[in-house]
């Protein structure tokens, strides 16, 4: 009797019909390998996506989706050198200013635009610790905001805008386009000058009564600063023409025209700037005045050298 109790029980056990449902899925069913799924699609989607981008950055003429695609594109791959020269703020302003500058030039003009950027941020950061040191150097350790943005990028917006408009016709397009190349030849040649003299200038002299004054001092220009001003408008000058923004002419006719816009930004500062009631006229406002003269200058400069010859 002990002896049929002690009898194992499993015999008695029925086996199941079917076998577990994890060893019938694998034994019959293949199941997917996800990543190399994804990684399928991701490689048939490649050649697609670069002729979009293809799409965009040659469209002719520019659009507005060309414009703000190409804009985003170029600004998510170069924000670690975006993020050297400009704040946050700053970024965003550069970014319409991009936009605005493809839709009206294409990809020449924005190329002039991001060259002007890189020299620019380049001059700033020489010696930013011994102008940090001395009190001139620009704030944010150089990266500049969205008020400076604007103040050196005004003239040019309104220029592509004129473009972009059509305001004149064909007839005024080129000097849509040459004003344009001159804000930023001025910019530029004002920003070498001003940032190798703080660095490098030797002696400051106020262009009101050549009285010396430190550097950095509003108003005041050194030789070394203004011989680097005038070598940075010729070497946009040079890229603009290398683009096919500007023949040679009018690459002199914005050299001449920057170099007379950054004496009369120096008079200003040093006439006007922090006196009694010009409160008002800080850097940003100096600079649209200063950009805008050169501007304007290279567009008459052109007109009369356009109706001399035609005579």
């Amino acid at each position: 009797m002990a002896s049929r109790l002690l009898l194992p029980l499993s015999p008695l056990i029925p086996k199941p019909l079917f076998a577990p449902r994890s060893r019938f899925l694998s034994s019959r069913l293949p199941i997917p390998n996800p990543s190399i799924s994804l990684n399928a699609v991701s490689l048939s989607s490649l050649p697609e996506l670069q002729s979009t981008l293809l799409d965009l950055f040659q469209a002719s003429p520019p659009t507005w989706q060309s414009s703000i695609g190409s804009n985003l594109v170029i600004f998510i791959l170069g924000s670690p050198i975006l993020t050297t020269g400009l704040s946050i703020s700053g970024i965003g302003a550069a970014f319409l200013l991009g936009t605005l500058t493809w839709r009206a030039f294409g990809s020449s003009g924005f190329l002039l635009v991001a060259s002007y950027f890189v020299l620019g941020t380049a001059v700033t950061k020489l010696k930013i610790a011994q102008k940090e040191a001395m009190g001139v150097a620009e704030k944010r350790g150089g990266r500049r905001g969205p008020g400076s943005v604007v103040g050196s990028g005004m003239a040019g917006c309104v220029c592509a805008l004129l473009t972009i408009f059509g305001i004149g016709g064909e007839a005024f397009a080129g000097l849509w386009r040459l004003g344009f190349v001159a804000s930023f030849c001025t910019k530029l040649s004002d920003t070498a000058s001003s940032e190798i003299g703080k660095a490098y200038g030797k002696t400051a002299y106020l262009v009101t009564n050549f009285q010396v004054v430190p550097r950095g001092t509003e108003g005041a220009v050194s030789v070394e600063g203004t011989v680097a001003g005038f070598f940075a408008s010729i070497l946009l000058s040079a890229i603009a023409f290398n683009l096919g923004e500007v023949d040679i002419p009018q690459a002199v006719v914005c050299v001449i025209a920057s170099q007379i816009a950054n004496f009369a930004e120096s008079y200003i500062g040093a006439a006007l700037q922090d006196k009694e009631g010009f409160q008002w006229l800080n850097n940003d406002a100096v600079n649209v005045i200063n950009i805008s003269t050169g501007t304007i200058l290279a567009v008459l400069m052109q007109e009369v050298l356009l109706q001399s010859l035609s005579q």
